[in-house]
């Protein structure tokens, strides 16, 4: 077989491998070495080039970003900050038809920003606010699906893990693509608030609800000791690195430091769960190291295939252009979303389109943030749609079936690929923050 061959076969064979439930790293990992050995026929160069994707993964500076911010989003996990933001944002939308839901976006957003985390914000607002919405006789498919739909926003507003972890692959700045997915984050919020207020307008049997009589609105001291909090972590984090005072594993540090501060001094937080945090931490940062240095044997073994480049000749010999690259991208991220989870999208899919966008002078940060926000709408999409699977299971309530969570969440990942078609055609949406 020729390299190119050998480079299809094993695409092919990480792809179904992680489908069928190996170990992201382990199928990638594996399937380049062995890949590596077969086209060059020799053991000791797989073997050399896997220690360089191991030292220049672990030695990386920037890598200490994915520690502490995943300390810092569950230390202000367990201090109940999600809860508190919640309770504010539904002062300001309680009287509006869908108005719950409005709050439950905004709460998410405002919680994204401080976590980083889908799967966090999904476990968090499933138990507050889902069972909130069937209080107030919303429906229970629209109360699922804003919870599903908003809990995406973890992925595309820093500091995000996904963010991260494309910034490693693409060798990308953290730091640029973190002040890169504030507007796209912030404009999918407003979307989701539109698109609630709307089905609320013209669809209401489809969100249902009724007046908050027997609500009291919240004082304003009250509402100023539930957000001051988050205010300041969202500041020290994105504001320092906008204001050029830290860099991104300097604000990691900073953030990470001052929600420990915040859960000691509001006693949510003994020393056994500090221990446990740490332990946590010590568990995902190992398992995205893992992650990155798969992907990094995995880039080699593709430069060395040539596949890259064979894709990009194929592409241009077939006169494609902009738009039609960007819709075939997008297509295949969709079918990929279906079966795959978004860490593995970005690691399989990324490095085979890289030495085809950069020719082209188009912005990797930009397309960073198309290639997330793409991979996300998966979180959505059955078979494969994690964050439904982890509203489901975090509900544990008969009356809500699982087809009911992803019925629920196809109208918000409508409005993502609405999104998504927007930042594709006006790329400086996505790095405004950055001119």
């Amino acid at each position: 077989m020729s390299p190119i061959e050998i480079g299809t076969a094993s695409v092919i064979a990480i792809i179904v491998m992680i489908y069928l439930g190996v170990y992201i790293p382990i199928a990638l990992g594996v399937v380049s070495f062995v890949s590596i050995w077969l086209m060059r026929d020799n053991f000791d160069l797989a073997m050399n080039l896997l220690k360089i994707a191991v030292a220049d993964s672990a030695m990386e500076y920037t890598f200490a970003t994915v520690p502490l911010f995943s300390f810092m989003g569950l230390v202000v996990s367990k201090a109940g900050l999600g809860t508190d933001i919640y309770s504010v944002m539904s002062t300001g939308f309680r009287r509006v038809k869908g108005g719950i839901g409005m709050a439950t976006v905004g709460a998410n957003a405002a919680f994204a920003a401080v976590t980083g985390s889908s799967i966090a914000s999904a476990s968090v607002f499933s138990k507050v606010a889902v069972p909130e919405m069937l209080a107030y006789d919303y429906k229970p498919r629209f109360a699922v699906g804003v919870v599903a739909g908003s809990s995406v926003l973890g992925m595309i507003i820093p500091p995000s893990a996904m963010l991260i972890i494309y910034s490693f692959v693409a060798e990308q700045s953290v730091g640029d693509m973190f002040l890169a997915g504030v507007v796209p984050g912030l404009l999918l919020a407003l979307a989701y608030i539109a698109a609630i207020w709307a089905m609320g307008r013209f669809a209401p049997s489809f969100v249902g609800g009724r007046p908050a009589d027997d609500y009291e609105p919240m004082p304003w001291r009250e509402i100023a000791s539930k957000t001051l909090p988050m205010l300041l972590l969202i500041f020290t984090v994105i504001g320092g690195i906008y204001l050029g005072w830290l860099t991104a594993v300097e604000a990691g540090a900073a953030g990470s430091l001052l929600g420990l501060v915040i859960a000691m001094l509001r006693r949510s937080m003994s020393w056994r769960g500090l221990w446990e945090t740490l332990i946590e931490t010590g568990h995902i940062t190992a398992a995205i190291l893992f992650l990155i240095t798969a992907a990094s044997i995995y880039s080699r073994m593709l430069g060395l295939a040539g596949l890259p480049n064979e894709l990009a000749d194929l592409l241009a010999g077939s006169s494609f252009g902009f738009a039609q690259i960007m819709v075939f991208y997008i297509v295949l991220m969709l079918f990929l979303g279906t079966i795959l989870d978004t860490s593995s999208i970005i690691l399989i899919v990324v490095p085979l389109f890289l030495p085809l966008i950069e020719p082209m002078g188009l912005s990797l940060v930009w397309f960073g943030i198309i290639t997330v926000i793409g991979a996300e709408i998966g979180l959505l999409t059955p078979p494969l749609g994690i964050s439904c699977f982890v509203i489901k299971a975090t509900l544990n309530d008969d009356r809500i079936s699982l087809k009911d969570v992803f019925m629920g969440a196809l109208p918000f990942a409508g409005v993502m690929l609405f999104v998504l078609i927007l930042l594709i055609c006006f790329p400086q949406l996505s790095l405004a923050i950055l001119n």
